[in-house]
């Protein structure tokens, strides 16, 4: 009986050199398929800067302005402002007047409370461009001749406080409520500052102080 194999046994395996270049392996097929996204993405990205580059250079010459005049604090101050600027960033930004804060930015918290022709507003959610003539009153703007606001002396007194980021807002929503005279019990001053948050709790102190100085009023 012969012992002799046939060819195709002796033959080692077809190296996956020897294949047609026509058939890719699993890993130049992912390897391929990488760069050449990734020239797609970067190039789709370079092109894309230049274009949004030059859209933005050409919107940026024709940014809807206005031109406005508001008493900030009894100081009469005239800007030409974004037609899109909030209140909020015109005294930040504009005015330098970093008392009033911008916590949340979508009128919920009450950080960023001021006075507009005495009435309480968000100042991150009023466009300054719809305020021309208006008389704004800041934190600021509270103190007079050297002497804090009564509410701002009584913040203190009853150390109604903690972090301070919600105490302008706090202070100016209290002069609002104050003066529009829902302070005739603690239940009524709760519920016409319930727009303000103060993330420390210090609420039961914060009603005291307005109690009080609406008292003293």
């Amino acid at each position: 009986m012969s012992t002799d194999l046939p060819e195709s046994a002796l033959s080692p395996p077809p190296d996956e050199s020897s294949e047609s270049s026509s058939a890719p392996t699993r890993r130049t097929f992912i390897a391929t398929s990488t760069a050449v996204g990734g020239a797609v993405i970067a190039g789709g990205v370079i092109g894309g800067s230049y274009l949004t580059g030059s859209e933005e250079a050409a919107a940026a010459e024709n940014v809807p302005s206005s031109r406005v005049s508001l008493t900030v604090n009894g100081t009469r101050r005239t800007v030409t402002v974004d037609n899109r600027t909030s209140l909020l960033d015109l005294l930040r930004e504009d005015f330098g007047l970093t008392g009033s804060k911008k916590g949340c930015n979508a009128g919920a918290c009450g950080a960023c409370t001021v006075l507009v022709d005495d009435q309480r507003v968000n100042s991150c959610l009023t466009l300054a461009v719809r305020l021309d003539g208006a008389k704004v009153t800041t934190i600021e703007g509270l103190e007079k001749g050297g002497r804090l606001h009564p509410l701002q002396e009584a913040f203190i007194e009853e150390d109604a406080f903690q972090c301070g980021y919600c105490t302008p807002g706090q202070i100016m929503s209290g002069v609002g409520c104050i003066q529009e005279g829902h302070t005739s019990s603690p239940e009524e001053i709760r519920e016409w500052m319930s727009g303000n948050i103060c993330r420390c709790g210090c609420y039961t102190k914060i009603v005291r102080a307005v109690e009080q100085t609406a008292g003293r009023k």
